[in-house]
Order: C-alpha cells, then structure tokens, then sequence
C-alpha cells in the first residue's frame, strides 16, 4: 500500500472530527469526509446523515462540488471507513462516485467490517481503476471508535477483515 504523506493525518483527524458530528443510527456507520486539492487546500467535506437518513459521508462532500469541477481530478478524498461498494439506498455507491468523480487518492482510517456488507470492495475496486489507496492504520482506532454504537468501536483490528 502507498505510503502516507505528512499532511494525511491532519486531514483524517478532521474527517475524524467530523464524523462526531453523525447522530448514531443502528443500522448504518458514522463516517467523516473530506476533499483536499492538489495544494492541500479544502475542498468540500461532510459526514454520514448529514444531509438527509441515507447520506454517506462522501456523498455529502461531493455533492458540493459542482459535477465535472476539474479539481477532483487532482484530489485527495480523506474517509474515516472504506468507501461502501455495494449500496441499497442509493443509485451508486461511494466506489462508484469517487471513480465517477475522477479522483485519483483516496485515504481511509479502517476498512469496512463485515456488519452490513459481507464484503466490502472498496479499496480493492479503486485500486483496480488506477486510484491510490492509503490507509492510515495508526488512525483506525479512533475512527473506530465513533462507531462503538455498532459494537465495532472497540478494537479495530478484530472486526476489520
């Protein structure tokens, strides 16, 4: 897996940050996004239910961006939870908006447990289309943690595959 660069933990701290802000559902995670620019600049952000029952994470940062915007195409996409690849409450998936969107890296803090979806492909789809996928593993814990709801929070590393 890629290597990390020093500004990827600041930006996953504030996804992390953001993913705080998810009122805990039962049945889904509470997940923080947010888009970088080539220059280390904000782009857009935004964390699961944000905006409406079934918004994921990263559907709410990219749905500020106008559709096209030529800065995705040189963005970083920073997730506290793998991007979901298959999806019921929606036309697409997280996987299948970032590759949509052109971007071309994508950091997460863990990956998707086996809770909902039997098993995720996010990380592996992405990189199969030529994206840079980073995991911040020194991360995973606190991300986790906001979704200790679930029953997943309390050590990451057993309930990631």
């Amino acid at each position: 897996m890629p290597a990390a660069t020093p500004a990827d933990s600041r930006w996953m701290l504030r996804a992390i940050d953001l993913s705080r802000r998810c009122v805990p559902a039962p049945g889904a995670y509470s997940v923080g996004a947010v888009l970088v620019d080539v220059d280390g600049g904000p782009l857009a952000s935004g964390y699961s239910r944000e905006t409406d029952p079934w918004a994921h994470a990263e559907e709410v940062a990219l749905a500020r961006l106008a559709p096209g915007d030529p800065r995705l195409r040189t963005a970083t996409l920073y997730s506290t939870l793998e991007p979901c690849s298959q999806r019921t409450s929606r036309r697409w998936s997280c996987t299948e908006r970032i590759l949509r969107a052109r971007i071309p890296r994508v950091v997460i803090a863990w990956r998707e447990p086996s809770l909902f979806v039997p098993d995720c492909q996010g990380c592996e789809l992405l990189a199969r289309a030529g994206v840079t996928v980073v995991e911040l593993a020194a991360l995973a814990a606190p991300a986790a943690a906001v979704n200790a709801h679930l029953g997943v929070g309390r050590s990451p590393g057993a309930a990631a595959r």
